[in-house]
């Protein structure tokens, strides 16, 4: 008798590490997807050139279309409606936050070295360029572990021919 309770005891015991594997295997993926999507909006907002400056021979970014860009990458990269809801039947529970979003354009000096305390960020950019932090947290399978939640922080300069 009771090796059939050491047993179901074991099973019981099994079942759980199995789940909280699973929950970590879901973190590291969600943070994984996350980082490529914070990257592929970063460097699609950087690419929005500002045609009026730059027929006066002025390297900007267009900061209205930056935003609209990095909203839409993220949004179809992670598998989101256009106002970064979740979609019914996806990954993410839910939505992730941009908590900071800088245009860094022609009124820098270059290099310029961009520095956010609140964050632990800084990057050095050497032309215009697009600084974003994306809040995102974890979607929880089993709840075997604490919540996880990151700040994905990603950068990318305006890239010209």
């Amino acid at each position: 008798m009771h090796k059939l309770l050491f047993s179901l005891l074991m099973i019981v015991v099994w079942w759980m590490l199995h789940a909280m594997q699973l929950e970590e295997e879901t973190a590291l993926g969600t943070l994984h997807e996350g980082k490529r999507a914070v990257d592929r909006a970063v460097h699609a907002a950087a690419q929005q050139l500002d045609r009026t400056k730059l027929e006066e021979g002025t390297l900007s970014i267009d900061p209205t279309a930056a935003r609209a860009a990095a909203r839409a990458y993220l949004a179809a990269n992670l598998r989101l409606d256009p106002d970064l809801s979740p979609l019914e039947g996806e990954w993410l529970e839910t939505a992730p936050e941009i908590v900071e979003f800088a245009i860094i354009n022609e009124q820098f000096a270059f290099p310029y070295t961009y520095r956010n305390a609140d964050y632990d960020y800084e990057v050095t950019l050497l032309r215009p360029g697009i600084v974003m932090i994306v809040h995102l947290a974890c979607p929880r399978v089993f709840g075997m572990i604490d919540p996880i939640e990151w700040d994905l922080k990603g950068s990318a300069e305006l890239v010209f021919a």
